[in-house]
C-alpha cells in the first residue's frame, strides 16, 4: 500500500499520507486497512529517527490525531533520550514547542478551537522542563510571567502550565525523578514563586474574564499546599479568596483553595489569621446554606455542582479541624462558631454518598481518637504534658491546671459527641461475620461476595465507636437501648435500622467494664429474643436471627462468665440450624464455632445444676441437631465439637467423646470398605465416591481442631484410606490415558481427584496440628515412623507414575509440611522425594507461565523447605541436579505471579546464606554468582516485578557484601596490598578491611587475562559493563556512579534501597508507573506500629481477632 512509503525517513515525510494512515487507523478504513495502519504506526513510533520528523508533521498535519501521534513520539524521546540529544536539537525543540503554544493561545478563537492540542503541548513542555529547568533554562519562570501579562488567553494557558508543573514536582514526583532532582525543582519553584504570586494576585484583582479567574484559582489550588505561609497571610491573597467564595461560579474552586490553606500547619504564628479566616467563612456560609439545611435532601436533589459543593464543604471542615481546632477552643466567640461548624459536619455525614461519608468518617475517627488520648492521659503528668505539646517537666500545680483544661475540653464536645454516637449507630457498616443481606429487590438473601470497601469502613466505624464508648459509656448504652426499645414497640422497626443498631452493639464488645457490659448485654439479648418471638414473617425472623447471632458472637467474655446464658445461646443456635432460610444455618454454624473456640472449657466440665458436661449431652443428640444441615455446615459443626473435646484433660473421656463424635462417619466408612473388599467395583459408584469424600472432609474438620488427640481415629482409617487413594489414582490415570486431556474435566474424574486431594489434606492437617498440642519429641517421632513409610510409595510413587494431568499439587504441599515439621530427620528421604517429584514437576511448570498454577507455588514451597531444613542433601546433589535447582529458582523469581516470585526470592536468599557458611562457598559462587546477579538485575528493572523490590535489594546487598573485601588478595606477590591490609588492621581501621566469605576468585582465571586485585574490583567492572549494555540511554559516568554507590552503601540497607530507587528512575524503567511497591516495606512497618497501638486500647481489636488463648476456666 502507499503508506509503506512512510517507513522511509531519509526524506521529509508525506504528511498528507500520514494523515490518511492515521484516519484509517481510527476507523475510516476497512478492517485490513486498520490493521495495516496500526502496523505502520507502531513501526514509526519505535523508529529512533522518527522524532526528527515531528516539527514537520506538527506544521503540516490537518488531522488532530496525527498531531497527537507526533507528540506521543516526541514524549517518548523526552522521557528516555532527551539528555543524550545534541544541545542544538534540544534548544530547537523547546523553542518550537514554546512558540506554537504562544501562537495558539494568543488568539481567543484559535485557543478555544485548539484547546485539546494546546493542552497536550503544555504537557510536552512540562516534560521538557523536568530536564531543562532550572539548570539549562533559568529564565523560564520570568519568561512565562512576562508572556502571561501580554494577553488574557495566554495568561490562562500560562496558569495551566504552572499548575501542571506544580503537580509534576510536588504530587507525582515520587518514583518519577531522583530525589536530588525533586529537591532541586522544589527549591527553584520556591525561590521564584514571588513572580507567580504577583501574577495570581494581579489576575484576581483586575480580571473580569471568568475562564481566566477559574484557571488562576485552579493553579493556586495546586500551589497552596507548599508555598510559604507568608504569601497567604501577609498579602491580600486570602482576602481575595474569601471575596470569591459567595460567587456561585467560583464557589467550588474557592473552597478547594481555602481547604488547602486550612490543611497547612506550621506552628502557632498565624493562629489569629486562621481564626479570622474561619469566622469570615462561617458568616458567608450561613448566608449561602443555613445550618438548618437538610443536607441529605439537598444532596439527593442537587446538580453535580451543588453535590460537589457539599463534598468540598466536608473537606474544608475536616481539614481545618484536623490542624486548627485548638485555635477555636480558646475563645468563647470562636467556640460558638466551632460548634456550629461541627453541626454542619454531622449533618453532612448523613448524606447518602459513600465518598462524602468517608471524608467525614476519617475526621471523626481522628477527633475521637485525640479526645480519648486526652482523657486516657489525665492521670499521667507526662501524658498531660504530651497532649498539650509541652516538653518541660511538670510541677504538681501545673498538672492540676492542665488536667482541668482537658476536662473542660471534654465537656465542650459532650453535645457533638452524643450526636456523633447516634450517627455511628445509624450508619454502622456491615461486619464480615454477617452473611444475611437485603438485595436490590428488597429480599433477604445469603451474601455471595464480600465487599472489601464495606469491611474497611466497618473497621474504621468500629474503632470510632469504641473511642466514643470509652468517652461516655452511659450515653452510648442509653442511645443503643433507647433505639432498641423503639424497635421492640414497632415505632422505628426496619431491617436497616435493626441491622445497623445490632452491628453497632456488637462492635463495642470489650470496651465496657465487665459488670456494665454484663448488664447491658442481658437487656440487649432479652429484647432481641422478645423481638424474635413477637415479629411475624420469615424474612423478619431471619434478619433478627442474624443480628442475635452476630451480637452473641462478639461477647465471649460475657458468655464465659454466665453458663446458663451461654447454654441458652447455644441451644438457640441449634434452633437456627433447623431454619432453612438462606444464610441462617451458615451463620449459626459460624457463630457456634466462634463461641466454642473462646469458651471450650465450659462445655467439658459439669456445670452447677447439670448432671453431665454439655459435650456429653450434645453427642447423645448429635444426629437430631445436624439433620437439616448441608455437608459443609456439618463439617463446621464437627470442627466445633472437636474443639470442645480438645479442651478435655482426661485422656479416657477425651477418647470416649471422639469415638462418639466419629460414630456416624465411621459406621459409613466401615460399610464402604467392607463392600469394597468383596467387590472393588463398588468404589466406582459416584454416590459411594461422594460418601467417601464427605467422610474424609468430616475427618479433616475434626483433625483441624483436635491435633495430636486425633491420632486414634486417623490410625484406624489410615491404611484403608491410602488403598482407596491408590485405586482412585489408577482410575484417574486410566481415564486420562484413554480419553485424552479433556477427560480430566469430566465429572467422574473431578470427583475422584477431590477424594485424592482430601486424603492428602487430611494427612497434612493432622501432621500440622499434631505439633500444636504436644511438645514431646518422642510423640513426633512416633507419628513420623507410623505414617511416613506407607506414604513413600502410595503417595510419592503414585505422583511419579501418574500422567501430568493426574498429579495432585497437594502432594508437594504435604511433603513441604512434613519437612518443615521433621526438619533434619528427613535428610535421608530427600533423594527419594527429589527422584519422585522434582524432574517431572519441573517439566510440567516450565513450559509456560500459565499451566498448573497450583503446582508452581507448592513446588517452590517444597524446595524452600528442603533448602531450609535439609541443606546437606542439596550440597550432595550432582552438579547437574544443583544446576537444575538453581535454574528452577531463577525461573520462579522471573515469574509474574507474585507469590511464586517471592517464594523463589526467599528460597534464593536462604540458599545464598547457607552456602556462605558451607565449605562449598567458593565453588558455588564461582559457578553461579554472576548468573544470579544478572538475573536479579533483570527482574529488578522489569516493571512487572516491582512487588519483589525488597527481596531484590536484599539479594543484591548480600552479593555485594560477599565480594567487598580487601583481606583476600589474589595478585600473587602483591606486597604493597599486603602492607596496606596490615597497616589498616594495626591502626584499627577495620571498616577498610572486611573479612569476606569468598577466599578465591569468582572469575574464570583461565579465560580472564586481567589479574584483578580482589573479587570486589571484578564485580564492580562486570556490573558496569552489564548495566551499560542494558541501558544505552545512560552515560558511562551515570552507570559507574550507580555501581560505586552500591558498594559504598551496602552496609546501610536504607541508603542501599534509596540508591537503587533513584537508579530505577534514572534508567527510565520505572518512570510514569505506579511505584508504591518500591515503598511496600515502609508501609508494612507503619501498619504494624498502628496494630500495636490498637492492642493497647480495650475493645479496639475485636476479641475474635486476638490470637492469644482466652482463659475460660
Amino acid at each position: 500500500m502507499a503508506a509503506e512509503k512512510l517507513r522511509d525517513l531519509s526524506q521529509p515525510m508525506d504528511v498528507a499520507l500520514l494523515d490518511a494512515t492515521v484516519s484509517a487507523f481510527y476507523g475510516t478504513g476497512s478492517k485490513e486497512e486498520r490493521a495495516a495502519a496500526d502496523h505502520i504506526l507502531r513501526d514509526l513510533q519505535h523508529n529512533p529517527d522518527m522524532w526528527l520528523q515531528v516539527v514537520h508533521i506538527l506544521s503540516s498535519a490537518q488531522n488532530l490525531n496525527t498531531k497527537f501521534f507526533a507528540l506521543q513520539v516526541l514524549e517518548g524521546v523526552i522521557k528516555y533520550r532527551w539528555n543524550a540529544l545534541p544541545v542544538e536539537q534540544r534548544d530547537g525543540m523547546k523553542n518550537y514547542i514554546s512558540d506554537v503554544i504562544v501562537k495558539l493561545s494568543s488568539d481567543e478563537v484559535s485557543f478555544q478551537r485548539e484547546r485539546l492540542y494546546v493542552n497536550k503541548l503544555n504537557i510536552i513542555l512540562v516534560q521538557i522542563l523536568k530536564h531543562e529547568w532550572p539548570a539549562r533554562w533559568r529564565s523560564f519562570i520570568p519568561d512565562l510571567v512576562a508572556a502571561a501579562k501580554s494577553s488574557e488567553t495566554i495568561c490562562e494557558n500560562c496558569m495551566a502550565i504552572l499548575k501542571l508543573l506544580s503537580e509534576e514536582v510536588f504530587d507525582f514526583s515520587r518514583g518519577e525523578m531522583t530525589q536530588q532532582k525533586i529537591k532541586e525543582l522544589k527549591q527553584s519553584l520556591n525561590s521564584e514563586f514571588k513572580l507567580i504570586h504577583e501574577l495570581c494576585l494581579y489576575v484576581l484583582s483586575a480580571s473580569q474574564r471568568a475562564e481566566l479567574i477559574r484557571a488562576t484559582l485552579a493553579t493556586l489550588h495546586a500551589f497552596l499546599s507548599w508555598i510559604p505561609l507568608g504569601y497567604i497571610f501577609e498579602s491580600p491573597l486570602l482576602e481575595n479568596l474569601l471575596k470569591f467564595f459567595p460567587v456561585p461560579a467560583y464557589r467550588n474552586l474557592t473552597i478547594q483553595c481555602l481547604t488547602e490553606v486550612a490543611a497547612l500547619s506550621f506552628g502557632d504564628f498565624y493562629n489569629m489569621e486562621y481564626a479570622k479566616m474561619y469566622s469570615i467563612f462561617m458568616v458567608q456560609l450561613q448566608a449561602i446554606v443555613p445550618s438548618s439545611t437538610n443536607f441529605v435532601e439537598a444532596y439527593a436533589n442537587g446538580n453535580s455542582e451543588e453535590q460537589a459543593f457539599i463534598q468540598n464543604l466536608a473537606l474544608f471542615f475536616t481539614s481545618f479541624y484536623k490542624c486548627h481546632i485548638r485555635v477555636l477552643e480558646s475563645v468563647q466567640e470562636n467556640i460558638n462558631i466551632l460548634l456550629v461548624g461541627l453541626e454542619y459536619l454531622i449533618n453532612i455525614s448523613y448524606v447518602d454518598d459513600i465518598e462524602v461519608f468517608k471524608v467525614c468518617l476519617d475526621y471523626w475517627n481522628s477527633l475521637v481518637s485525640e479526645l480519648f488520648d486526652s482523657n486516657h492521659n489525665l492521670d499521667s503528668p507526662a501524658g498531660v504534658a504530651h497532649m498539650m505539646g509541652l516538653q518541660m517537666p511538670m510541677l504538681p500545680g501545673m498538672v492540676d491546671g492542665l488536667g482541668s483544661q482537658l476536662l473542660q475540653r471534654r465537656q465542650l464536645y459532650t453535645g457533638p459527641m452524643s450526636k456523633l454516637r447516634l450517627l455511628m449507630i445509624c450508619r454502622m457498616a456491615k461486619p464480615e461475620e454477617v452473611l444475611i443481606v437485603e438485595d436490590e429487590n428488597g429480599n433477604i438473601v445469603r451474601e455471595t461476595m464480600k465487599d472489601n470497601d464495606v469491611l474497611v469502613q466497618y473497621k474504621i466505624m468500629r474503632e470510632t465507636l469504641i473511642y466514643l464508648a470509652h468517652l461516655d459509656h452511659e450515653d452510648t448504652e442509653k442511645q443503643m437501648l433507647t433505639k432498641l426499645g423503639k424497635q421492640l414497640i414497632g415505632e422505628d422497626f426496619t431491617w436497616n435500622n435493626l441491622n445497623t443498631l445490632c452491628w453497632a452493639i456488637g462492635s463495642i464488645s470489650g470496651s465496657m467494664a465487665e459488670e456494665q457490659e454484663n448488664r447491658f448485654l442481658v437487656m440487649v439479648i432479652r429484647d432481641l429474643l422478645n423481638l424474635c418471638e413477637i415479629t411475624k414473617g420469615k424474612d423478619n425472623k431471619a434478619v433478627i436471627a442474624s443480628n442475635i447471632m452476630y451480637v452473641v458472637g462478639q461477647y465471649q467474655r460475657f458468655l464465659r462468665a454466665h453458663w446458663k446464658f451461654l447454654k441458652t445461646v447455644v441451644n438457640k443456635l441449634f434452633e437456627f440450624m433447623h431454619e432453612t432460610h438462606p444464610g441462617v444455618q451458615d451463620m449459626a454454624c459460624d457463630t457456634f464455632l466462634k463461641i466454642v473456640q473462646k469458651c471450650k472449657r465450659k462445655f467439658v466440665i459439669v456445670q452447677v445444676g447439670e448432671k453431665e458436661p454439655f459435650v456429653s449431652e450434645l453427642l447423645t443428640t448429635l444426629l437430631t441437631t445436624i439433620v437439616d444441615l448441608e455437608p459443609h455446615q456439618i463439617h463446621s459443626f464437627y470442627e466445633s465439637v472437636g474443639t470442645m473435646i480438645q479442651a478435655e484433660t482426661d485422656p479416657l473421656r477425651r477418647g470416649e467423646y471422639l469415638q462418639k463424635l466419629m460414630e456416624l462417619p465411621n459406621q459409613k466408612w466401615t460399610e464402604i470398605i467392607g463392600q469394597a473388599r468383596q467387590s472393588v467395583d463398588f468404589l466406582k459408584d459416584q454416590d459411594v465416591i461422594r460418601a467417601v469424600l464427605n467422610i474424609l472432609q468430616t475427618n479433616t474438620s475434626v483433625a483441624s481442631s483436635l491435633g495430636m488427640y486425633f491420632m486414634p481415629q486417623i490410625s484406624m482409617i489410615f491404611l484403608d484410606m491410602l488403598n482407596v487413594y491408590r485405586m482412585y489414582s489408577e482410575l484417574i490415570s486410566t481415564s486420562i490415558a484413554q480419553g485424552g486431556p479433556h477427560a480430566s474435566r469430566t465429572s467422574i474424574v473431578k470427583l475422584l481427584r477431590s477424594v485424592k486431594r482430601e486424603t492428602l489434606k487430611l494427612i497434612e492437617t493432622f501432621l500440622e496440628k499434631a505439633e500444636t498440642f504436644t511438645d514431646k519429641a518422642e510423640d513426633q517421632q512416633h507419628i513420623g515412623k507410623q505414617f511416613l513409610p506407607p506414604m513413600m510409595d502410595h503417595v510419592l510413587g503414585d505422583y511419579a507414575r501418574n500422567l501430568p494431568d493426574a498429579r495432585e499439587s497437594e502432594v508437594l504441599s504435604l511433603f513441604a509440611t512434613i519437612i518443615n515439621k521433621y526438619k533434619g530427620t528427613m535428610i535421608e528421604n530427600v533423594p527419594r522425594i527429589f527422584e519422585s517429584v522434582f524432574q517431572c514437576t519441573l517439566e510440567m511448570i516450565t513450559k509456560n507461565f500459565e499451566d498448573y498454577p497450583e503446582h508452581r507455588l507448592k513446588f517452590f514451597s517444597l524446595l524452600r523447605a528442603i533448602a531450609a531444613h535439609c541443606f546437606p542433601a542439596l550440597v550432595h546433589l550432582s552438579s547437574e541436579q544443583l544446576k537444575l535447582v538453581l535454574d528452577s529458582i531463577i525461573w520462579a523469581f522471573r515469574h509474574t505471579e507474585r507469590n511464586i516470585a517471592e517464594t523463589g526470592l526467599n528460597l534464593l536468599l536462604e540458599m545464598l546464606t547457607n552456602f556462605q557458611g558451607s565449605e562449598f562457598c567458593n565453588q558455588f559462587h564461582r559457578t553461579y554468582f554472576l548468573t544470579i546477579e544478572q538475573e536479579i538485575f533483570a527482574v529488578l528493572t522489569d516493571t512487572f516485578h516491582k512487588p519483589g523490590f525488597k527481596l531484590h535489594v536484599l539479594v543484591l546487598q548480600h552479593l555485594f557484601s560477599l565480594v567487598t573485601a580487601f583481606l583476600f588478595l589474589f595478585i600473587s606477590g602483591c606486597s604493597f596490598c599486603t602492607l596496606f591490609v596490615l597497616a589498616n588492621l594495626l591502626t584499627g581501621r577495620s571498616d577498610e578491611v572486611e573479612s569476606a566469605a569468598l577466599t578465591e576468585p569468582i572469575w574464570d582465571t583461565a579465560t580472564v587475562s586481567y589479574p584483578y586485585a580482589n573479587n570486589g574490583m571484578f564485580v564492580r567492572e562486570y556490573t558496569v559493563k552489564l548495566l551499560s549494555s542494558s541501558f544505552p540511554n545512560m552515560t558511562a559516568t551515570e552507570v559507574t556512579q550507580f555501581v560505586n554507590g552500591l558498594f559504598e552503601s551496602k552496609g546501610d540497607i536504607s541508603s542501599f534501597k534509596d540508591h537503587i530507587r533513584d537508579f530505577l528512575v534514572q534508567s527510565k524503567e520505572f518512570s510514569a508507573q505506579d511505584n508504591k511497591d518500591l515503598y511496600a516495606e515502609e508501609a508494612a512497618a507503619k501498619r504494624e506500629k498502628e496494630r500495636q497501638r490498637m492492642l493497647s486500647i480495650p475493645g479496639l481489636i475485636a476479641p475474635n481477632e486476638i490470637q492469644d488463648e482466652m482463659v475460660d476456666s
